[in-house]
């Protein structure tokens, strides 16, 4: 949830201002490396109706567009950094490093590869030059680090959200911009793709906020144009308390996936959005206004509205609470305003085996009797009454509403339903409140006993427009056959 909000953001910022919103797969972090993550990526996004202008499988005039495929423009641009000193090549293994960060742990400090203990590490900097050419020459794995200025200084920069954000670079360590297996970090190969893709703005989640100082020392450096940096807010729990995750979903019984998830490694699948019933447009619109506000009340919006009305400066700086239960609401609002041609076709896909042998005006009628009863529209095919005289009537409601009479009545009323041209919804109920009219009776008397032998409910949709969709006959046949059942 949290990705697509981000995207959506940056769709819908690019879309307001005659901009591009480009598809870069980021996968030089090899250990992070998700088979078919790809390809999960791009069916998200077309399913939400956020597509890429450009970008990877879609073309473009700053491809490639995969990350893996451009190491030769990360090499070049890293021996710049290296020839202008605002790099270094460092030699120091996992395992040393580690151990004089216990041992600085040890008395209570805290230890950082930095402008203070870089010329006590083994690197291009602190070592002799025949040192450091034997190491090169026996192919010793390194890695590159920025170099933050020796002297500390004040770096700020402005957020397009949060405002301007100045930090001292003395309390910021030299990152590594390149693995020792030779691949860029995510630090240094985002600066470089943002810049030779011309990107004016780089939206992105809160988490990276504490990154965008070293990002702007490195444009810095590069001598680039830096682009506008707006870093979105946390999406929070239900509860309000903390960031939401996965396990927040598992045990809410909520999906935070859009499309179902199926993990390659455990074969565990996460449940998405989409097949949880959840319509694309109700999708998009709970995410919009998930750490966004317009300033009014508006809750609903087209895609359309939507890239008309955003603005960064309507962004929260604080985080967002998820509230599963207005998720819900939003699919209600969108499935009773699906046109009539839109509506049958979902219906007939969730309920195939149900309403195949239906005429269309068949599935619009039940969907103007159901659509205000239910969140999602696999829930028409639950309700079995529509398809099929009940089973049992509610037991609970026939000991506590049927009374002596009321078999009675319903034998009279049935009398009066054979009679009725047309059977129509509106001819029905005329014909029934003269029928309580003539015999003195209360709505209660013989509404809710007929709804029991016809749906063996005690709620639903009006009993004139379900006995006029079911038909006379039907509707006759439940009536003796409810009679029977409680007899």
């Amino acid at each position: 949830m949290g990705g697509v909000r981000t995207a959506l953001y940056n769709y819908l910022f690019a879309k307001k201002h005659g901009g591009d919103f480009l598809l870069r797969i980021e996968d030089t972090d090899q250990k992070r490396f998700v088979p078919g993550a790809e390809e999960y990526i791009r069916k998200a996004l077309a399913w939400c109706g956020i597509p890429p202008t450009e970008g990877d499988g879609i073309g473009g005039q700053h491809g490639p567009y995969k990350q893996s495929d451009r190491s030769a423009l990360y090499a070049t641009e890293l021996q710049r950094l290296l020839a202008s000193g605002n790099a270094y090549k460092a030699f120091d293994t996992a395992e040393e490093m580690d151990a004089i960060r216990k041992a600085v742990e040890q008395s209570g400090a805290v230890w950082q590869y930095d402008a203070s203990t870089r010329m006590s590490m083994r690197n291009s900097l602190s070592l002799g030059a025949d040192e450091l050419a034997q190491l090169e020459a026996n192919n010793t794995p390194f890695t590159i680090r920025f170099r933050m200025p020796d002297a500390p200084r004040d770096f700020g920069f402005n957020d397009a959200i949060r405002g301007h954000i100045r930090v001292s670079t003395g309390v910021l360590d030299d990152k590594v911009l390149m693995k020792a297996d030779g691949l860029p970090t995510y630090h240094l190969a985002n600066v470089v793709d943002d810049h030779h893709m011309a990107i004016s703005h780089v939206i992105r989640g809160e988490e990276w906020l504490p990154s965008a100082p070293l990002h702007g020392l490195l444009y810095e450096a590069f001598g680039w144009d830096t682009p506008v940096f707006a870093h979105l807010p946390l999406i929070l729990k239900p509860t309000g308390n903390g960031k939401l995750s996965k396990r927040d979903g598992d045990q809410g019984g909520f999906p935070i996936f859009p499309l179902d998830w199926k993990d390659p490694e455990t074969e565990q699948i996460s449940s998405g959005y989409r097949e949880q019933g959840y319509l694309p447009q109700a999708f998009t619109n709970m995410l919009l206004l998930l750490g966004w506000s317009s300033g009014d009340e508006k809750e609903l919006y087209t895609m359309e509205e939507a890239i008309a009305a955003f603005e960064m400066t309507g962004v929260t700086k604080s985080g967002a609470r998820f509230n599963p239960d207005k998720t819900k609401w939003f699919n209600e609002q969108y499935l009773r305003q699906l046109p009539p041609v839109d509506a049958v076709a979902a219906l007939r896909e969730t309920a195939a085996g149900d309403v195949a042998h239906w005429g269309d005006d068949q599935c619009l009628q039940v969907m103007d009797m159901m659509l205000e009863r239910v969140s999602f529209m696999h829930e028409i095919s639950t309700h079995r009454y529509l398809f099929e005289a009940p089973e049992v009537l509610d037991e609970k409601l026939v000991a506590k509403k049927w009374k002596p009479e009321t078999a009675g009545y319903l034998q009279q009323l049935k009398a009066v339903l054979e009679t009725i041209e047309p059977f129509e919804s509106s001819a029905i109920e005329t014909a029934f409140k003269a029928f309580l009219e003539e015999k003195e009776l209360g709505f209660g008397a013989v509404l809710l006993p007929l709804r029991l032998v016809l749906t063996g409910t005690g709620g639903g949709p009006s009993m004139f427009d379900f006995a006029a969709f079911i038909g006379r006959e039907e509707t006759l046949r439940r009536i003796d056959l409810g009679l029977t059942k409680v007899s």
